[in-house]
């Protein structure tokens, strides 16, 4: 039995997990270092991440806080850097930036549709592009891709969201190709997971509507995307790749 377990074991794996602050990038972190993985974090937050590395270095690991924006390539350099020269290597990355509400079709200006294309595309683009070398030169990694169930749902009002989130969905399958057999890219589409960014929109009838049409009849927990980001990080999943796993509690069709 313990050789079972040994494969869902992050010993000697180093993590970078981005919006680790708060959150399902939170939850990851702290179960990535429960498996036994140094974490770098990365968010704007600097007290977030701040809180977070203390609860890390509780368990007895490794961790360092760098605050910084995805939008900005400089401080995506210095996270790849900082996390090589100060915990080792890079061989796990969890890239959980990205996230838009609801919008209008007939107002929203296309500009605003690109925006939302980029901030949910364009980091994960990057980062996988900064730390496929040094994945590479430790023996290899994995990255797992924070998507949502939006991707594949037809809905009113979530054009540029859903849109998103199917395109990172597919740059996920195709940099899988890219960089295979190295590398290992997958995604993770969540359901209705209670967050912060949630709050402002859960309505007490909308809540309980949700739970309702939920198989599993409840909502979702940050803690419940950080396991499936584990599996996918672990030796366990070390034969998939350019895979799109939906952790959403059974849901097959829009409960927004």
């Amino acid at each position: 039995m313990k050789d079972v377990f040994r494969q869902f074991a992050l010993d000697g794996q180093v993590a970078v997990v981005t919006g680790a602050g708060k959150g399902i990038g939170r939850a990851c972190a702290l179960m990535l270092a429960e498996a036994g993985a140094d974490v770098a974090l990365f968010a704007r937050t600097e007290a977030d991440l701040a809180e977070v590395k203390a609860q890390i270095e509780a368990m007895g690991r490794r961790a360092i806080a760098v605050p910084g924006d995805v939008n900005k390539d400089a401080d995506l350099d210095q996270l790849i850097a900082r996390t090589v020269a100060e915990l080792g290597k890079l061989t796990i990355l969890i890239n959980n930036v990205g996230g838009g509400g609801p919008n209008d079709p007939r107002k929203v200006p296309g500009k605003n549709l690109g925006d939302m294309l980029a901030f949910n595309v364009v980091p994960a683009y990057s980062l996988i592009q900064k730390a496929a070398p040094f994945m590479a030169e430790a023996g290899g990694g994995a990255v797992v891709n924070i998507s949502s169930v939006a991707a594949k749902y037809a809905q009113k009002y979530f054009s540029a969201y859903g849109a998103a989130k199917a395109a990172l969905n597919q740059l996920t399958r195709n940099l899988a190709q890219d960089f295979g057999p190295t590398v290992r890219i997958n995604a993770i589409e969540p359901g209705t997971i209670m967050t912060e960014a949630l709050a402002p929109f859960l309505t007490p009838e909308r809540k309980d509507r949700m739970v309702k049409s939920t198989p599993m009849a409840r909502m979702g927990q940050p803690e419940d995307i950080a396991a499936a980001a584990l599996f996918l990080a672990s030796p366990a999943a070390s034969w998939i790749t350019g895979k799109i796993l939906s952790v959403d509690g059974g849901v097959e069709a829009p409960n927004f």
